[in-house]
């Protein structure tokens, strides 16, 4: 039954979140260290309640929603999702393109062409049935997300313990900071991320009546699942800002986050082996991502409307915004950025629409939640809610 969370755990460290958090930390240093943290915490909770709802009902949370709701609720709801879905996919495939440029040098049409060519063998894997595979893969390409910015944070320095320190304590009274931390919230708490999971869990190797006859086995392995995949993930996270923040230093605060510029820096700086690790970590992430991101589409369309489009056409329907912004000529890094506060709206509907459920006893059996899960579960989903309500006022100001 371990596994799925890996795979949700990649849309955790896609590259709107390297793009977010690189330009975090050299914007304003470790300050938002505290961003990550609370929303990987809510993230983990909200990925647990996923998968415990999967593993409860047998459903996904679109297909729950399709059975209890009426159909223009539905249809509104998958309207939302699937903005979501597209903002994840422009971010998973321009940063997969960018890596992939950056790394071989490819002009921009043939890194696309190469990245929508991967992505799409991928889901083939997992169209075919090899789910551990595809999971495996999915974990190996989490780690050598970590590797490489890991290795890079290594060799560029410029880091201040203390300052990641004081990051722990909220705040964010810089200029720029709401905007910013709205992005993190939008890059750590995915709601198609959400959507999979409760799609994921089912057909594990125990039956949705084997579930509910063991309720404490199935809880302890799906903490286990999100506690450790999540936690990887948030080290991950973590790590993008202080590399943001070290490189940002070590340039005078001549660099602000670009992710080609960060290649630059890191090449005439640091050296070609830190350049190269930044540029296949940033293709691991966008590439890994980005059949997730389809994989969220497919699960979106099947239970809110009760259709679906193939997966491969999925895939070329929604990269083709990508490829067009490709050839746009606008900054990609802005456009990460930007992806990750839309992705942001979308977050309270997947919480309010898992708290609504997941505390139905009902629907969930011995696996509902207990009060204070649902409490807290709640509280983030208000918070995240009035985040979401006052981004345009801070966008207008």
């Amino acid at each position: 039954m371990l596994g799925p969370a890996f795979v949700a755990a990649i849309a955790y460290v896609d590259p709107g979140n390297v793009a977010t958090n690189l330009t975090a930390g050299a914007t304003l240093g470790c300050t938002l260290v505290w961003v990550v943290v609370a929303a990987s915490l809510v993230a983990i909770l909200v990925q647990f309640q996923a998968a415990k709802l999967g593993m409860a009902t047998g459903e996904s949370l679109p297909r729950l929603c399709r059975g209890r709701f009426t159909r223009l609720a539905s249809l509104m709801l998958w309207s939302q999702a699937e903005v979501v879905v597209l903002a994840t996919d422009l971010a998973e495939f321009v940063g997969a393109a960018i890596g992939m440029h950056l790394l071989f040098r490819m002009p921009v049409a043939a890194s696309a062409v190469a990245t929508a060519v991967v992505s799409l063998a991928l889901l083939e894997l997992r169209r075919k049935g090899r789910t551990r595979p595809f999971e495996l893969m999915s974990a190996a390409a989490l780690l050598l997300v970590g590797a490489g910015i890991g290795y890079d944070i290594i060799v560029t320095g410029h880091q201040s313990a203390s300052a990641l320190a004081a990051g722990l304590v909220p705040g964010l009274g810089a200029e720029g900071a709401p905007l910013l931390a709205m992005g993190i919230v939008g890059a750590t708490v995915m709601p198609h991320a959400v959507y999979l999971h409760s799609a994921l869990v089912q057909g594990r190797g125990m039956t949705t009546a084997a579930a509910r006859r063991q309720p404490d086995l199935v809880r302890r392995i799906l903490r286990v699942d999100c506690s450790l995949a999540l936690g990887v993930a948030t080290v991950i996270n973590v790590s993008m800002i202080a590399l943001g923040a070290g490189l940002g230093a070590a340039t005078g605060g001549a660099w602000t986050g670009d992710l080609p510029a960060a290649h630059a820096e890191l090449a005439a700086r640091v050296g070609g082996a830190a350049a190269l690790a930044f540029a296949v970590a940033l293709m691991a992430s966008g590439i890994s991502s980005s059949g997730i991101g389809t994989l969220a589409g497919d699960v979106v369309m099947r239970g809110f409307l009760g259709r679906r489009v193939p997966v491969h056409v999925r895939r070329v329907l929604t990269m083709t915004p990508a490829v067009l912004a490709l050839f746009s000529g606008v900054s990609l890094t802005g456009l990460l950025v930007l992806s990750q506060v839309v992705i942001s709206l979308g977050v309270p509907v997947a919480l309010f629409l898992l708290v609504h459920f997941c505390r139905d006893k009902s629907l969930m059996g011995p696996l509902v939640n207990a009060p204070y899960t649902t409490w807290i579960a709640g509280a983030a989903a208000v918070v995240v809610a009035l985040l979401g309500c006052s981004l345009p006022i801070l966008l207008l100001w």
